[in-house]
């Protein structure tokens, strides 16, 4: 995801502003449609002996593989991430605004909407228990929820890094990307060379940095500079060594395996992603001024962090309102990767494209409300991001329950306080936007 700044729209919220860059939105608008699809594709439920099963439906399937070519997006994600990263920076600065607070609007930003969200999930599991729902069911549904979140703890990450990075980019661009994408690599190796899968997750910072340090070249202008061939060779060129990564075993071609750690194979996807959307460029800008599409932009960057958040929640909804639904009324679901299933996706995929799209509307006040003037203070800035990470990483490593969601509820509303000037009103006259998915 990306955050940049944008004038705050009060009596037309659904539009956004004058003079962006309407095509990275619309990419950007594409992408977290496509986020929501994968996942909700991923959804397989059914009923065995009256009993809800859960499981991932892509689960020791082919057809993964294809979906995972045009669902995972993450790669131009972050690409998107730094280029509006880089942009919001710079202008900040211009305007006198320090790194420390650059950042501080980001952890806000990012953690604000979140709070509500895992506040809201932990209650519900609350309820759930507190009815008689067994506790394995929960667990499981605390455990999918907390999945997606690894991208709002590096996000976050990567957008407090944003600042020494730029500098490092203006003043060593090619060595600075290059030192990150070669500890991605070393990274990787030492993986395959030990078998310690726990070694691949230090490429949590490495690979996405690396694809964010990408989107500046993008952002300052030096990718225009490249002739188009050269774009499209270089493209080809990231294409052909996937595919012998693939060929040789070096990476699964299942693009979704390459994220859970994540691996250099991303890199190259990203290297495809710019490549194509350099080329393209000038015909996505054209396309995303029509009406139809600038509308369907305009929703989706407007509400893009509400809609990452929510959308899990509302497929486990789905997903134990359809085994309510069968075992009440004694309809068997289609087993996941049969025909009927198949058959059910287009429902099910529309259903959660709607749903996702209706709760958005409701909660995405809490992402759009003015940022609090934030603090100037160092010091203030790594506790809040520290604090974020480690309520983040809590649901990630513990499951969500309604203690760890309580904890983490907790650090991530003293982390917004922590980055909050001290003393000083919110800002009115502007207000950052995260835009931009998965």
């Amino acid at each position: 995801m990306a955050i940049v700044d944008t004038p705050r729209v009060t009596a037309t919220p659904s539009r956004l502003s004058a003079g962006r860059d309407t095509g990275i939105d619309l990419l950007r608008a594409v992408c977290v449609v496509g986020v929501v699809l994968l996942h909700a594709i991923m959804v397989g439920v059914t009923v065995v002996d009256g009993a809800p099963v859960f499981v991932n439906a892509s689960d020791g399937t082919r057809w993964i593989v294809p979906v995972s070519w045009l669902l995972q997006v993450m790669p131009l994600f972050f690409i998107i991430g730094g280029f509006a990263g880089l942009l919001a920076y710079r202008r900040q600065r211009d305007r006198g605004a320090s790194a420390s607070a650059f950042i501080a609007g980001r952890v806000h930003r990012l953690l604000r909407p979140a709070v509500v969200t895992i506040g809201a999930v932990g209650i519900a599991l609350g309820v759930l228990s507190a009815i008689g729902v067994p506790a394995e069911l929960i667990v499981i549904a605390g455990f999918r929820y907390g999945q997606p979140l690894w991208f709002l703890a590096v996000f976050l990450l990567c957008q407090a890094l944003l600042p020494a990075l730029a500098r490092a980019h203006e003043s060593m661009p090619k060595t600075t990307l290059g030192a990150l994408a070669l500890a991605a690599v070393l990274v990787d190796t030492v993986r395959a060379q030990t078998g310690l899968e726990g070694v691949g997750f230090v490429n949590l910072a490495f690979v996405w940095l690396a694809l964010q340090q990408i989107g500046f070249f993008l952002a300052d202008g030096t990718l225009d500079r490249l002739s188009g061939r050269t774009r499209a060779l270089g493209g080809a060129a990231a294409l052909i060594a996937l595919v012998c990564s693939f060929v040789g075993g070096v990476h699964s071609p299942d693009l979704i395996a390459n994220i859970n750690p994540p691996t250099t194979a991303l890199l190259l996807v990203g290297i495809v992603h710019l490549s194509a959307v350099s080329l393209l460029r000038d015909r996505i800008g054209a396309i995303s001024r029509r009406p139809a599409v600038a509308a369907f932009s305009s929703f989706v960057n407007l509400r893009t962090m509400t809609i990452y958040l929510w959308h899990m929640p509302v497929l486990l909804a789905m997903a134990g309102l359809s085994a309510v639904w069968a075992a009440t009324s004694g309809i068997a679901l289609p087993a996941p990767s049969s025909t009927l299933w198949w058959a059910s996706r287009p429902l099910w995929l529309a259903s959660a494209l709607v749903l996702t799209a209706l709760v958005a509307v409701v909660f995405a006040r809490v992402e759009t409300r003015p940022s609090p003037s934030p603090t100037q203070s160092i010091i203030r800035v790594c506790a809040a991001t520290a604090l974020g990470l480690g309520g983040v990483l809590l649901l990630l490593v513990g499951g969500t329950s309604v203690l760890t969601a309580t904890i983490a509820g907790a650090a991530l509303l003293f982390a917004g306080r922590l980055a909050r000037s001290s003393g000083q009103s919110a800002r009115s006259e502007r207000v950052t936007h995260i835009v931009g998915v998965a």
